[in-house]
């Protein structure tokens, strides 16, 4: 395989990619769901960010909105999304990717070898009429100069580093002919294909068993270790924010409400919301048969947004007069993380 051109961009001190109030809107019969509305964030060459939240909170739609992706009727409608690239001469350049038409050239180029993504349900993702090593060839053929023996044998190559066994027989298997966690691992083959700077798990670990979760992740820490691949990972699962992410952002209802390095959100949470996602989480010191906490209510009807704070309905902190009445924006709690909430100041 050529090497990974990561040198320049790995002793940048600019983030690898940075998203500024992003916004995707979805126009409806009933009225505007909101599902991206005003996230920010920066990811840095080498590091795992963690975006964490409830079903519903916006998370794939931002890593579809990163890749241009999004189904219709969804529009962006705002912000602007920063990646930094790297010229021939190895000199790093910065491209708003917002600015790029979404069927150009430019942005078809980037998708796959720039920036890849691995959905989150890899069957519904996989062509069913196709083998996978037909589809893992096809990015390969697309972004490298590679023919078809030399795009064979990568895919070949990439199924035995991800662990398929038998990688030159199970080129030829079609999606259906493997298990969940094999087609998992297929689907991170095909987005470690074109060797991306960016790499975005939605999900990696949904619908399988807890055994091939943890090998899934083990999976996924070890290649970006190898390739100094910088990682966003979707989830709603707290347990695998605490493993694997060095920074995180906790959304609701299509909002960033806290960011902040790993450490500091464990074990400082600031918002009710990131308090309460924490609290549901099982512990191993606690006494059988312990019930555990919950987070009351639930994630509002899209088209029926509250007015203010989108959390306040649920939160047991609220301000009356203030957080159903006015939105809070981002609180600086030091450096390199921020709350949205009134707690912290802010109050009109």
């Amino acid at each position: 395989m050529p090497p990974i051109l990561m040198v320049d961009l790995m002793t940048t001190s600019q983030p690898l990619l940075s998203v500024k109030n992003l916004k995707t809107y979805f126009a409806l019969d009933d009225g505007v769901v909101k599902a991206v509305d005003g996230v920010s964030f920066d990811i840095h060459a080498g590091r795992t960010l963690g975006i964490v939240g409830e079903s519903g909170c916006g998370k794939s739609i931002t890593a579809r909105t990163i890749l241009g992706i999004v189904d219709r009727p969804g529009r962006i409608e705002g912000g602007e999304i920063w990646l930094t690239r790297q010229a021939e001469d190895g000199t790093p350049y910065q491209t708003d990717l917002l600015t790029l038409p979404l069927e150009g050239s430019e942005m078809r180029a980037i998708r796959g070898k720039e920036i890849a993504l691995v959905f989150q349900e890899p069957m519904a993702s996989f062509s069913h009429y196709y083998t996978v090593g037909n589809q893992i060839m096809e990015s390969i053929l697309l972004h490298t100069a590679l023919g078809e023996e030399g795009a064979r044998q990568r895919a070949i190559d990439l199924l035995g580093m991800v662990g398929v066994p038998k990688p030159e027989r199970r080129i030829d298997d079609y999606p259906f002919q493997l298990s969940g966690g094999l087609r998992q691992r297929v689907m991170i083959a095909m987005a470690l294909a074109c060797d991306p700077h960016v790499l975005i798990a939605d999900e990696p670990t949904t619908a399988l068993d807890v055994t091939t979760q943890a090998q899934v992740l083990n999976l996924l820490q070890t290649i970006q270790k190898e390739r100094a691949l910088s990682v966003i990972l979707i989830t709603h699962d707290m347990g695998v924010i605490a493993e694997m992410a060095d920074d995180v952002v906790v959304m609701y209802l299509g909002r960033a409400v806290e960011r902040g390095p790993v450490d500091a959100i464990f074990y400082d949470p600031k918002h009710p919301y990131t308090k309460a996602l924490l609290r549901s989480i099982p512990s191993i010191t606690a006494k059988p048969r312990t019930k555990l906490a919950t987070l009351e209510g639930s994630i509002p009807h899209p088209f029926a947004r509250p007015k203010g704070c989108p959390f306040h309905p649920r939160c047991a902190e609220a301000i009356k007069g203030v957080c159903d009445r006015y939105e809070p924006v981002p609180i600086a709690q030091g450096e390199g993380r921020d709350v949205s909430c009134f707690l912290y100041g802010g109050q009109p």
